[in-house]
């Protein structure tokens, strides 16, 4: 290992990744980092106006970037948004699955539709983009794909079954996707947040980033970009060796 090695060991300069969920919170920083690490960039979001003003944002950086709406539970969402990026850009490179809601129903009040919703996205939704991918992600140097879960997939996740049972069962995808993709070389790993201070946590309730972040070793919720390191390595070069992996990025909030 040398310094010229070193610093490419997080260089994605002329790469193309598609982030989803990329305009605000923990996709939003991704994609601030991955522009600013000379990526390509496509974001997707269900707002047409979010993308657009991130697309700009990405481009002020001096990144090349696509901001694509698109909603991740409809149906034929991953091949609009893999079209969307090789023909922009030519090619793919890495996934980030990051897009996901974060409906909360105790028992006794889930219905059929909000499991349904809950499905559609943040489990059907990566794994048929992850799909939609692989032809592309297979005439790449350096593929990958990373699965944004939650600490929560291994707790006791009180009020939010849903969401954990499905970031549980992403973490299940991650790990058997690792397995059939490794003969194409493509890695597929999953970062697993603890709480950070997103929109998402705040419509939680009045306090909430505050309140889950106290139950931390560190006493506080992550800020959006201390997930930027996390996921660019495992997207890059400096987890080359790592693959059906689950990074848990939580503040000491579990021992996984």
């Amino acid at each position: 290992m040398d310094a010229t090695t070193l610093q490419t060991l997080l260089d994605f300069t002329g790469r193309t990744v598609i982030v989803t969920g990329g305009t605000r919170g923990i996709g939003r920083s991704v994609a601030e980092g991955f522009a600013a690490a000379g990526a390509n960039v496509v974001v997707a979001s269900r707002k047409a106006d979010a993308c657009a003003e991130t697309q700009a944002h990405l481009e002020s950086m001096g990144a090349a970037a696509l901001g694509v709406a698109i909603n991740m539970g409809d149906v034929d969402a991953a091949d609009r948004l893999v079209g969307a990026a090789v023909e922009r850009f030519g090619g793919l490179d890495i996934l980030v699955n990051n897009a996901a809601n974060a409906l909360a129903a105790p028992v006794g009040q889930q219905t059929d539709a909000t499991w349904q919703k809950s499905f559609e996205v943040n489990l059907r939704g990566p794994a048929l983009l992850t799909q939609a991918a692989v032809p592309h992600l297979e005439a790449s140097s350096h593929p990958a794909v990373v699965n944004v879960i939650s600490v929560g997939a291994f707790q006791f996740a009180r009020g939010v079954s849903m969401y954990a049972a499905m970031k549980a069962a992403l973490l299940s995808v991650t790990r058997s996707f690792a397995g059939e993709l490794a003969g194409q070389g493509i890695r597929v790993n999953a970062l697993a947040p603890g709480p950070v201070d997103t929109d998402m946590t705040r419509n939680l309730g009045e306090g909430a980033p505050a309140a889950m972040g106290a139950g931390t070793l560190l006493g506080r919720a992550a800020d959006p970009d201390e997930m930027v390191g996390p996921v660019l390595y495992l997207a890059g070069p400096a987890s080359s060796y790592m693959t059906g992996q689950v990074l848990v990025v939580d503040g000491g909030m579990h021992p996984h």
